[in-house]
């Protein structure tokens, strides 16, 4: 018993990712099946049937002990991916069949010593390999250690991996050149090791790999599995010298098992491939299975530990996770938000501006206010269009990662929201100073800084719809005709370009913020009692002017609007959260 304990201890203060699994896992599975509804050729009431499901997986069973590593094998569309899901405990829906991991239904403590690879490396283009790994270390492993000790977990999972020598390099992309394919699968494969799984999922790992990357890859986790874990991976086309590295081989072709067991090689055969698939399926029924039933009967020589504590439900506290969050995000979106593509661009747009308004004055009032109503509308429409694609985007890395339980949803939004304020405030910042002095505004300290702090706070507002808009749609184009066709809506509705609304269509005004934008830029250049040169030695009161009269300047108004757009930030944020809590499998 003593001896039990100090090796535990070891491996959990261990670095090495090869170092024995905390708690060897027993995966079984006996005749798992899997439905999916599919649309009925007939009317809406077939749709409603039984008939109208489709079986993905028809009885599949098996079992892999620690030390074992299992490849599920068969061509596209055999269900390979569906049963690793399945597997990994991340499958919902019209799931039957048995599945116990040590004997018993998943759980969130075995979700807590569970790695789960993609196909697809889900990772962050902008940061190096080794702030990739860092902060998934900061994020995952329990808040007992230090950050200096998971810091340095995440360094023996680089050297041991074999990634020292890009460590350094960033992750890349598609249009941003980085690290190979081969090294942003170990990266992958280094994110879920931190933990020290007992048992590791894995989707396709050697997919799009050379054959010597390949090899290095599979060799990679044939040693996890020496070290005792319990290793699934579905792959494609093995090459000979990977096939005869696994302990188990799954067979499948449509959903259908046709073998499981240890590798086998066949030659070639000319007959007919529907036959020969048959041909398999009847002698797994016959033969195979009854084989496979003892052996999930039996324990494989293996005995396997288990462990009835509860786990905590989050690894590290909401503020480790908010702080971690909060200085990933900036790190990654700062090459964004900063790109030099976006700052010539608000520049540019500045000094047109600045040009075509030069030197107006006040009894050029018509100008003025197209000015200012110009400001407010770029500065709508600019930061939606750059948030409506904040989600989408975010949304494989969001699943991936609160799948895990890696963090709280409120701790991501938080961090995100927070992160992204100063680099989204300083072009607007920018801009406005370029644009106001070349203009011609009103040259006081308190007009500069109340017409800067509306645009500010406009630009809070159009970035909440956006985020709002995205997180509930969640695909780029939909989000962006939407994006558009409401911030037309609101722009026409401003007060600026049409004062006389129909009363039927007259309330959307309510809902623009760029009416309440335009009312606290007037109030910021003009008082209500201002006048102006309307003719030949005649003047007007500025209110009364009817671009001005139609929005309002007085104190009531101003103040109203003001508070009503404070509404608007946080409702819009808080629809966006609502939304995000269906993308992952914790809700919080």
């Amino acid at each position: 018993m003593a001896d039990l304990e100090m090796q535990n201890h070891h491996a959990k203060n261990s670095p090495a990712i090869f170092a024995r699994a905390n708690l060897p896992l027993t995966l079984k599975f006996d005749e798992v099946v899997y439905k999916i509804k599919i649309k009925a050729p007939g009317g809406s009431s077939e749709k409603k049937t039984k008939s109208a499901k489709k079986e993905i997986l028809k009885g599949v069973s098996g079992c892999v002990f620690p030390g074992e590593m299992l490849a599920m094998l068969g061509p596209s569309g055999s269900g390979k991916t569906t049963l690793l899901t399945a597997l990994g405990g991340r499958l919902s829906g019209d799931l039957a069949g048995a599945i116990t991991y040590n004997g018993k239904p998943f759980s969130n403590a075995t979700k807590r010593c569970t790695g789960f690879v993609t196909q697809d490396d889900v990772l962050y283009p902008h940061l190096t390999v080794t702030e990739t790994l860092v902060y998934t270390a900061l994020l995952r492993l329990p808040h007992d250690r230090t950050k200096a000790e998971k810091v340095e977990h995440a360094e023996a999972v680089i050297e041991q991996l074999g990634l020292t020598r890009c460590r350094d390099s960033i992750i890349g992309g598609d249009f941003l050149r980085g690290v190979s394919g081969g090294e942003r699968k170990r990266v992958s494969i280094g994110q879920e090791m931190l933990i020290n799984p007992s048992l590791l999922f894995l989707d396709e790992p050697t997919s799009g790999l050379d054959s010597t990357t390949a090899q290095k890859i599979v060799s990679t986790l044939w040693d996890l599995a020496n070290g005792g874990r319990t290793v699934l991976m579905t792959i494609h086309q093995p090459s000979s010298r990977l096939f005869y590295m696994f302990h188990k081989i799954l067979l499948l072709s449509e959903g259908n098992p046709l073998y499981f067991g240890k590798g086998v090689a066949t030659g070639n055969s000319n007959e007919d491939q529907v036959a020969i698939k048959q041909s398999l399926v009847n002698a797994y029924k016959t033969q195979l299975s009854t084989v496979v039933k003892s052996e999930l009967a039996g324990d494989g020589g293996i005995r396997a530990s288990t462990d009835d504590r509860k786990p905590r439900r989050w690894s590290n506290t909401w503020w480790d996770q908010f702080s971690v969050l909060l200085r990933r995000g900036i790190k990654e979106r700062k090459h964004e938000s900063f790109s030099t593509i976006k700052i010539v661009q608000v520049v540019v747009v500045a000094l047109l501006a600045g040009i075509f308004w030069w030197q107006s004055s006040a009894d050029h009032l018509q100008d003025q206010v197209g000015l200012l109503f110009f400001m407010s509308s770029f500065w709508g429409f600019y930061p939606l269009f750059q948030a409506i694609f904040t989600f989408p985007k975010e949304r494989k890395m969001l699943t991936k990662e609160r799948t895990s339980g890696m963090y709280r949803l409120s701790s991501y939004f938080l961090a995100l929201s927070i992160g992204d304020l100063p680099m989204e405030l300083v072009l607007p910042a920018v801009f406005f100073a370029i644009t106001y002095w070349m203009t011609g505004l009103r040259r006081t300290a308190c007009a500069f800084f109340l017409g800067l702090l509306t645009i500010l706070y406009n630009v809070l507002g159009a970035q909440g719809l956006g985020l709002a808009i995205g997180a509930v749609v969640m695909d780029q184009q939909t989000a962006t005709t939407l994006g558009s066709v409401i911030m037309l809506a609101f722009s026409l509705a401003g007060g600026f370009y049409v004062q006389n609304v129909p009363v039927f269509i007259a309330w959307i005004k309510y809902l623009s913020f760029n009416q309440y934008t335009l009312r606290l830029m007037l109030a910021s250049q003009y008082t209500y009692d201002q006048t102006y040169n309307c003719g030949t030695n005649q003047t007007c009161l500025v209110r009364d002017f009817p671009a001005i009269k139609g929005v309002g300047i007085e104190k009531t108004g101003t103040i109203l609007a003001a508070v009503l757009m404070a509404v608007m930030i946080v409702l819009y944020r808080l629809i966006a959260y609502v939304a995000l809590m269906r993308v992952g499998a914790t809700k919080k």
